[in-house]
Order: structure tokens, then sequence, then C-alpha cells
């Protein structure tokens, strides 16, 4: 799993923040308890005194520092053990003034030798649905929120199956592509069918069940993605460049790329070029891709070049979205 460079920064500000939240509390309580316990400040500055003793005696030429080191641990002891007195006496915990980290598997550092900790993780899954949150309306949107009322249950011109039965089964190989992400079946979808008809909608359940899992997700419209490519190709040394190049490699690097509405944009031979080396790539590193789109394969094929359109057809699974338009629907049920 590999996480957006910017998603990972917020998660590790909000990882520090909370740490230095913890250090100010942690030093609230020290003033409260030395204030009504003035003899556990004065043991504390001791037991400082004594560590710093040890070394002393350890360090010393020529001498043993084995009684001198012997008698230092006695005297430790013996004021850990005055001090814990002290606090139970004075309505304080033993551990009243330890440093208790939030995860205690990494410490609050985030990472585990070089692995990220599950708190870190965590907190990256979180500052992701933000993020797609600005895109999509992810408040709503959920599997358990699809309502498979607004397609019709009768036959449809040109089908085998009514609309109904038709989203029924691409809704099980969506749930199941989120639920299995990287270890389904089906690696990449590719959602075609009029507007109004659902796309957004399940894009959005998918993006927001892989990113709770942890996985990094993107989702960007068609237009958007390859502005991005365009910037990045044809400006120099600027810093929209340069964010143009950071954009493209989040579209190339992370663990599901979904692409909304593709065909809205205005296709030129850089477009072309661009699709190619979007989807061609991600195929090669085995990153998994969402596209949806209003066109049929028929107008991809032609649109795009047939190099896109073998592409689609060998390694996307098809979902085909027919019935009538919900916002039509929606418009007249409650005007």
């Amino acid at each position: 799993m590999s996480y957006d460079a910017n998603v990972l920064r917020r998660a590790t500000a909000r990882l520090e923040e909370g740490k230095k939240a913890r250090n100010e509390g942690l030093r609230q309580r020290e003033q409260e308890v030395y204030a009504k316990a003035p003899r556990v400040a004065e043991i504390d500055r001791q037991l400082r005194r004594t560590v710093l003793d040890a070394v002393t005696a350890a360090l010393r030429e020529g001498v043993d520092p084995g009684p001198v080191l012997k008698e230092l641990k006695e005297r430790n002891l013996a004021l850990q053990e005055e001090r814990t007195d002290v606090l139970l006496r004075c309505g304080f915990a033993p551990d009243e003034l330890e440093d208790k980290p939030a995860c205690p598997k990494c410490g609050d550092s985030g990472w585990m030798g070089a692995g990220m900790c599950d708190c870190l993780k965590k907190l990256c899954t979180q500052e992701q649905v933000k993020e797609l949150s600005k895109l999509l309306d992810l408040g709503e949107q959920s599997f358990d929120t699809f309502s498979i009322d607004w397609y019709s249950k009768d036959g449809w011109p040109g089908e085998n199956r009514s609309p109904r039965e038709n989203m029924e089964f691409i809704y099980d190989v969506c749930r199941h592509y989120a639920q299995k992400f990287g270890a389904f079946y089906f690696d990449n979808l590719l959602f075609t069918g009029a507007p109004g008809l659902g796309k957004t909608f399940l894009s959005a359940c998918i993006a927001r069940m892989v990113s709770e899992r942890g996985f990094s997700v993107v989702y960007d419209t068609a237009s958007s993605i390859f502005a991005q490519f365009e910037e990045q190709k044809f400006s120099r040394g600027n810093e929209e460049s340069q964010q143009a190049r950071d954009e493209t490699r989040r579209y190339l690097g992370c663990d599901l790329l979904i692409v909304d509405d593709l065909g809205s944009e205005l296709t030129t031979s850089f477009v072309q070029s661009a699709l190619y080396t979007l989807i061609n790539t991600r195929l090669q590193t085995g990153k998994r891709t969402v596209i949806s789109t209003n066109l049929t394969m028929e107008d991809l094929r032609r649109r795009y070049s047939v190099q896109v359109g073998s592409r689609l057809d060998g390694e996307y699974q098809i979902l085909r979205f027919y019935g009538e338009d919900i916002r039509i629907q929606r418009k007249r049920r409650f005007g």
C-alpha cells in the first residue's frame, strides 16, 4: 500500500499534534502533582541525579564502578518506593507522571522499523477519505445506501435482463471488488452507459470502501487528469509544473485510480497518448483502475485508438448500465 505524499504529510502532522497535546497534558499534571506533593518533585530531581552519578561512575578510569553502581541502584530503588508511597497518599496513581504514548507499539513515532505502524495507517486512511470527500459526496454514498428501486423490473430493448436484474449483478460485482480489493478476480472495471444511471455513485462506494481498508485511492475526472499530464509535459521550471508532476505520479502510482467521465474532455492526439500511457503503465505495474464513461465500447475505440480499445476489452470487466435516468425519475417524483 502506498499513500499520496500530501496524505502522509497531513497524517504525520496529526500524529505530531497528538504527541504535543499529550506532552502538554503531562506537563500540566506534573505541575499539579508537584504543587500538591513537593516531595515528589524533590525525589524526581534526586533520581535524575543518580542516573548522572551512575554514568560518571561507569566512565571513571582506574576505579571499579561495581560497588558505586550497586549503592546507586539501592538508593534509586528506595527513592522510587518513597515516591510511589507519596503519590498514593496524595491521591495520585503510581504512574501519574509516566509518559504514556497513544500507540504502545511504535511509541507514537508512526513507524516500526521501515514499516508504517497501524496508528499512522489509520490517520492516512482518515485523511484520504477527507480528500476524496472534496470531489465525492462520501457522506451518503455507500453500498448500504444504494437503492435498487430506481431500476425497472420490466424488460429493456435489446437486452436479455431487465435494468434491475442488470444492476443487481453490477452492484454485486462492485461490492465484492471493493471488499476483496487486490484479491478479486476482476482487477479493473469499466462502467459504460448513459448519464444518470449510478456510475459515479458506485464509483464513490468503491472509493470509500477501498480507502477505508487502507489502500491509497485517487479519484478525478478524465479532463482534470489529462490537463495535469499536459501541464507536466509542456510546462518547465515553475510551481504549476511541479504540482502537475506530483499529480501525475499519484495517478500512476496509487493502489486504485478512479477515472470519472472519460469522453467529456476535448480529445486530441495528446489525450489519446496520455490515456494509453495511463492505462498501460498501471496494467504493467499491477495497479487497479475503475473508469466510467458515457461512451460505448465502439465509441471508445473510434475516439482513442485500437490499442486503448484492446487494453480495455482484454484487461477490464465491462459493466454496461442501462435504464431510465434516475435524476429525471427523482424530478418527477419529488418535483
